[in-house]
């Protein structure tokens, strides 16, 4: 099994602390480190990591991260960072499909989670879906932004509904890993061709409405979008506990 992290965007909230969100440090260790050890962790074998705003910086951090760890990391550049998260993932599954992969755990690059989610959620594929995603029943999950997160409404058997920042009602948030086999970026693709922005959002939609997007509970596990400096000071304050083995 592969991993693709997206790490392309600006990070705009976060700005006041780092000028790359992706080499943010939280307690002295960057979040793609935390990130690629999370998906080794979990399971898989390479990790390819989508890059675009200060992409020369962290991809030689991404090298010198390999070297030191031995885990295999590609870096795949994005011409023009600022167009939707859904064109990182159609660029990292490309990546993933030229090394020889197919499925792939999808993460962002600001999101950390309890071993306990990655390791399941790498397992929950299957023949009747074409992505899984982690979801948080906690709707008022103290650690979740509420006017930052996506929303998701699922239905009797757990499947997704519909999924995004202002949707209404809603019955969990989006954790921000997913378990994704080649449908996800060809409905990405989809949804662009037919006139969407190219949100990873728009393809997660296309595929709920054919009843293929699954979702996996995450059942009171801890996970932390480290999305502006609330956030941060709070991962600061937690992680370390959280994800021990990670800072060995």
């Amino acid at each position: 099994m592969d991993a693709v992290i997206i790490a392309a965007g600006y990070g705009s909230r976060l700005r006041d602390l780092s000028d790359s969100k992706p080499l943010t440090p939280v307690c002295g260790v960057p979040l793609i480190e935390l990130g690629v050890r999370q998906a080794h962790a979990a399971g898989a074998r390479r990790v390819t990591v989508v890059t675009g705003h200060e992409a020369a910086r962290v991809e030689s951090f991404l090298a010198d991260l390999a070297q030191r760890s031995g885990i295999p990391i590609l870096a795949e550049r994005v011409s023009d960072w600022s167009r939707p998260n859904g064109f990182s993932v159609i660029a990292g599954a490309a990546r993933v499909a030229q090394a020889g992969g197919r499925d792939f755990l999808l993460m962002m690059a600001d999101h950390i989670f309890s071993a306990e989610i990655l390791h399941r959620l790498a397992r929950e594929g299957g023949s009747d879906r074409g992505v899984t995603l982690a979801i948080d029943r906690r709707v008022d999950n103290p650690l979740v932004d509420p006017d930052d997160a996506t929303w998701v409404r699922t239905d009797e058997q757990g499947r997704i509904r519909a999924i995004g920042k202002t949707i209404s009602p809603y019955d969990a948030v989006d954790c921000g890993a997913f378990l994704c086999t080649p449908e996800l970026p060809e409905a990405i693709a989809e949804a662009i061709a037919a006139g969407a922005a190219g949100s990873l959002s728009d393809g997660m939609q296309r595929l709920a409405d054919k009843g293929r997007a699954a979702t996996m509970e995450i059942a009171g596990a801890w996970w932390l979008d480290v999305d502006d400096p609330r956030a941060h000071a709070l991962a600061e304050a937690q992680a370390p506990g959280q994800l021990a083995a990670l800072y060995g």
